[in-house]
């Protein structure tokens, strides 16, 4: 059975920094790239970022590049993203996926507020 499960999401305030992680199990995890895709309130799926299979390459969505960073642990098959500087408009349910597939995780909730 594939699994994705995201970890790490909280309530922090302005300003601080967050590591997400996804712990995934049932597939082949550096046979894919990996994304992570996010939602805020009442808005659509929003791409933040992937990571190639060895994690050498990675791409962000323009406004977040600077404070966002993906990373990956094969042995540990687990997929991470660090944030710095959370801003309010970065509250929303963060997902892993593995990318050109439907394997998608749970999510895990993100509110930056004061």
């Amino acid at each position: 059975e594939v699994q994705l499960v995201e970890s790490g999401g909280e309530l922090v305030q302005p300003g601080g920094s967050l590591r997400l992680s996804c712990a995934t199990s049932g597939f082949t995890f550096d046979d894919y790239g990996m994304s992570w895709v996010r939602q805020a309130p009442g808005k659509g799926l929003e791409w933040v970022g992937s990571i190639n299979w060895d994690g050498v390459t990675t791409a962000y969505a323009a406004s977040l590049k600077v404070r966002f960073t993906l990373s990956r642990d094969n042995a540990k098959n687990t997929l991470y993203l660090q944030m710095n500087k959370l801003e309010s408009g970065d509250t929303a349910v963060y997902y892993c996926a593995a990318v050109t597939s439907d394997y998608w995780g749970q999510g895990t909730q993100v509110t930056v507020s004061s």
